[in-house]
């Protein structure tokens, strides 16, 4: 069922008292019950605050795991990533084209211009990712997931790399190199879940592995966040 539909029937079940209340009052022209009809209205108004409210706990809460919350993971400790570091919440989506095996993973390019220097590095953010199921055992999934962070650090190292052909210290061409980056990272994520129908297709999924883990390694030396730009050459 469609997440839109489904709060609008909660709404809907939340308020039915009221709306029945509210229809037999109206039915009956008394004063007393135009007191009661006030007070309807101002228990309706609250209730709605109080629906505000949640919505907005949950939305925020949907976007970040306050409550079991993990710092953003560098590329460095890639190795330990395992499900556990997915600490996410998802409240309405319950599969993915009809699969519970499901998860989803953010990441993104971070970077800092000092006067001279700029930092790039991908970043894992794990209270903003999550699996459907915590206790999945699924290798090729988590394997997955984890190839989306390698896609983010690989285009970070094809950012680094253009930041330090630069002649110059130029922060409108650093940002526009970084932003460019991200463009197509963006880009390539998308393709990568695409043509892997998010892990399903194996031969597609090797394929992106190959390629991803050769790119890294041709860019091994941009592997460090930080980059100094020399202008002397």
């Amino acid at each position: 069922m469609n997440d839109k539909l489904i709060v609008i029937l909660i709404v809907l079940l939340y308020f039915s008292p009221v709306f029945y209340q509210l229809y037999l009052l109206l039915k009956e022209n008394k004063e007393e019950n135009k007191r009661l009809i006030k007070k309807i209205f101002r228990f309706t108004k609250y209730s709605f605050l109080i629906l505000f409210l949640t919505i907005i706990i949950l939305g925020v809460l949907s976007h970040t795991n306050f409550f079991n919350y993990e710092k953003p993971i560098t590329f460095d400790k890639y190795d330990q990533i395992t499900f556990q570091n997915f600490r996410g919440l998802e409240f309405f989506k319950k599969s993915l084209y009809g699969n519970e095996r499901f998860a989803y993973v953010v990441t993104s390019i971070d970077s800092e211009i000092d006067d001279g220097s700029v930092t790039v590095q991908s970043l894992f953010y794990p209270s903003r990712s999550f699996v459907y199921k915590k206790n999945t055992n699924s290798k090729e999934l988590l394997t997955h997931e984890k190839y989306h962070i390698k896609i983010t650090e690989l285009f970070a190292r094809k950012a680094k790399e253009k930041i330090s052909n630069l002649k110059t210290f130029n922060e409108y061409k650093i940002r526009e190199i970084i932003r460019d980056a991200e463009i197509k990272e963006r880009q390539f994520q998308k393709d990568y879940d695409y043509d892997t129908f998010h892990s399903y297709v194996l031969s597609e999924q090797k394929r992106y592995e190959k390629e991803v883990d050769s790119l890294l390694t041709l860019l091994i030396k941009y592997n460090k966040p930080k980059i100094t730009i020399d202008e002397t050459n």
